[in-house]
């Protein structure tokens, strides 16, 4: 489980990119780069962390279902992921 402080910043860092996304794009491209650096850090799409949707956890996250490995293989054998089967062969 991730701190909360780690998961909050991370929210916040979505809430800036979603703000300075159409101005970042514009200054991108007329290539105004003196404009650019003069931009929050965390206004960049780069500084935001995948994380599991339940957990927090910012390492082994599934895209399509936005869970970490752990929780992603608890809720498949508990049939709770429309979809997903154990293998076997």
């Amino acid at each position: 489980m991730a701190k909360k402080s780690v998961v909050a910043r991370n929210e916040k860092r979505k809430k800036l990119v979603e703000k300075y996304a159409a101005l970042r794009a514009e200054l991108i491209k007329a290539g105004d780069y003196e404009a650019l650096r003069k931009l929050p850090r965390d206004s960049s799409a780069t500084r935001v962390r995948n994380r599991c949707v339940l957990t927090g956890r910012g390492r082994g996250i599934s895209a399509k279902y936005g869970l970490c490995r752990q929780m992603f293989r608890k809720y498949a054998l508990e049939g709770k992921l429309p979809g997903v089967k154990k293998a076997s062969w």
